[in-house]
This record gives C-alpha cells, sequence and structure tokens, in this order.
C-alpha cells in the first residue's frame, strides 16, 4: 500500500491597508493586479494541492478571483499574516500550509517545492524556511536583510537584522539571508498563531522568533534558486512598483 501523502495547500494573506502603499495587493505592475502575478506563480509549484487567497478585502477577492484563484475571507484586525493565515486554515483541510507573501510578485516556484520537503522527509519536523548567501556586501549591514545562522543539522540557531555571525577573527565565512518564505504543520501552525510575542521577537521585530524562544525547532534549507534579487522580490512602496517593472523588462518578461 502507497503511503499517505500529505495534504499540501498553499496561503497566501493579503490585505488592503498599507502605510506605504495602500491597496498594493491589487497595484498593478506592468497592467496586472500584484495578487495575480503572486497566484500565477504559485500555481506552477506542482507540490501544492491548492492555493487560496486570504484576504479582508472583496476588492483582492475579486482580483484573485479574475484570475482563477479561491479565495478564504478573513477579519481585518489581524496584527500579522500568521494570525490571518491561521483563521484561514482552521476553515481548510490541509497537513502542511505554505505561507506565501502577497507581496512577492516573482516568488519562483522552486522556492515552493523547496521550503516543503523538509517536512514530508521529517514527520516529526514542525516549521521550515530558506536561506541564500549574501552576495553584495552592502546588505551585510543593511537592517532590512534579514540574517540567519543555523546549527549543524540545519536548525536555525538565530534570526537578526544585525550581521551574523560577527567576524571577530579574519576567517573565511558565509552569511545567510533569510527568504521569508514558510511551511508549517497545520496543527503547530495554529499553536504558533496562539503563542504570545517573545522578547527577542519584539525586539528585533522578527516574528520567526517566537518560534525559537519557544522551544520550537525551525529548518532552514540553503535554496538552489539563483536570481534572488528577482525571485526574492517584495514591493512594498511605490518607488519598489517601478523596481519591479523594470526587472520584468529586463528579463524580457513583459
Amino acid at each position: 500500500m502507497a503511503d499517505h501523502r500529505p495534504q499540501i495547500v498553499g496561503i497566501i494573506p493579503a490585505r488592503y491597508a498599507s502605510t506605504r502603499l495602500p491597496g498594493k495587493a491589487i497595484h498593478p505592475i506592468l497592467g496586472t493586479p500584484m495578487i495575480q502575478r503572486v497566484l500565477q506563480r504559485c500555481l506552477k509549484a506542482d507540490l501544492l494541492d491548492a492555493v487560496w487567497v486570504a484576504t479582508d478585502d472583496e476588492r483582492i477577492a475579486r482580483s484573485a478571483e479574475a484570475a482563477g484563484g479561491q479565495v478564504v475571507m478573513t477579519s481585518p484586525h489581524h496584527p500579522s499574516g500568521t494570525d490571518r493565515l491561521a483563521e484561514a486554515v482552521a476553515t481548510l483541510e490541509a497537513d502542511i500550509v505554505v505561507n506565501l507573501q502577497g507581496d512577492q510578485p516573482f516568488l519562483d516556484a522552486t522556492l515552493i517545492e523547496e521550503v516543503v520537503q523538509p517536512l514530508l522527509d521529517d514527520p516529526n519536523l514542525p516549521m521550515s524556511t530558506l536561506m541564500h548567501e549574501v552576495a553584495r556586501p552592502e546588505d551585510l549591514a543593511n537592517p532590512a536583510v534579514v540574517k540567519v545562522v543555523v546549527d549543524l543539522a540545519g536548525n536555525a540557531l538565530y534570526f537578526s537584522r544585525s550581521l551574523i555571525p560577527y567576524p571577530r577573527q579574519d576567517v573565511k565565512q558565509r552569511v545567510f539571508e533569510h527568504v521569508g518564505l514558510y511551511a508549517y504543520r497545520r496543527d503547530f501552525l495554529l499553536t504558533l498563531a496562539g503563542l504570545a510575542p517573545s522578547p527577542l521577537e519584539k525586539t528585533e521585530s522578527l516574528e520567526q522568533l517566537r518560534v525559537l524562544e519557544h522551544g520550537y525547532k525551525l529548518r532552514v534549507v540553503e535554496t538552489r534558486t539563483l536570481d534572488h534579487e528577482f525571485s526574492g522580490f517584495s514591493v512594498d512602496t511605490a518607488e519598489d512598483v517601478v523596481r519591479a517593472e523594470q526587472m520584468l523588462r529586463e528579463r524580457g518578461l513583459t
């Protein structure tokens, strides 16, 4: 008898309110609303059994449905995407849930496969995420570039906006940037959403530190994808929209 494969669902949390770019989920990028671009990318991941958009706004819902997406309506009062994700998954059938960022319109489907695989390989692992090596020297001191260090088994030791590890001596080292894509077991996601924000999480303003401070394992996989600037690009401002359109033109993807 074949083993039962877990039900794997991708959820895109998308809210309308945004301080720096109001309505950014449906802001056009070369004429296509961002949520539709995200959906198009996520639907290419063969490992996902379904992709849902979790939103608080009918305008986003209509745009997602126009692109063939499935929508689950959620509260407008969630403090984080994880909380929106937890509300959505409470009504859906899923064993593994992938948190797909609604502001990353060029997400590579390979990243989705990479973040899910550890949970398929290890049934005791509650959560996984990704990283890639920092290539640009200017990113080492950039607090917007979140760094991660892992143990010898690949589990996260710490995430920081500061440079880690700090090169106290002149030794060759690799520094890794965290890629904000997460896969969770459904039960763990619901547990995580119920945990209080932790001290380090509040200090660094990094929600993933809640996982570590509460004593849970978080596996971090080094991605094999190469075009990190493109696949991991997040749109938060009007300037980001301009850059996103420029990158599409540079790659002949208009």
